[in-house]
């Protein structure tokens, strides 16, 4: 969280620096993967935040009525090149998750995925044709 801190050039500003040494990842898994749900006649439809990753990154499955999406990138570690280093790096790497109960009545065919412009956007119906078994399902 940023601070508004008042300086000796008489005005508010934010400090940048603020929690510079903060290396709580909590904090950016808890922010990542923020969704909309919005029931619509015929079923639900989920828009979830997940940018900076690429459709192969977001594997979607459904277990005992449990609808999981995970995303996971991995780091690139970039070579420091002459006096050249960071003072603060804030983008996320690593695995981040989310589940929802969506009933033993939904099966893999009944969820629609697509993923566009850092936006998985998933229907799920509120009636479903009841297969138990873990399925994946495929992003269009």
């Amino acid at each position: 969280m940023t601070n508004l801190v008042k300086k000796d050039y008489g005005y508010p500003f934010f400090d940048i620096f603020d929690d510079f040494f903060t290396t709580n990842n909590t904090r950016r898994t808890q922010s990542s993967m923020k969704t909309d749900i919005l029931e619509v006649e015929n079923g639900y439809e989920l828009n979830i935040d997940v940018p900076g990753y690429s459709k192969e990154d977001i594997k979607i499955s459904l277990d005992r009525g449990y609808l999981s999406i995970e995303a996971k990138k991995e780091e690139i570690v970039e070579t420091e090149e002459n006096d050249r280093h960071y003072l603060r790096k804030e983008r996320f790497f690593g695995t981040c998750a989310r589940s929802f109960y969506v009933g033993d009545e939904i099966s893999q065919e009944d969820i629609k995925a697509k993923y566009e412009k850092g936006i998985l956007n998933l229907f799920i119906p509120k009636e479903g044709t009841n297969k138990k078994d873990a399925q994946y399902i495929d992003i269009l």
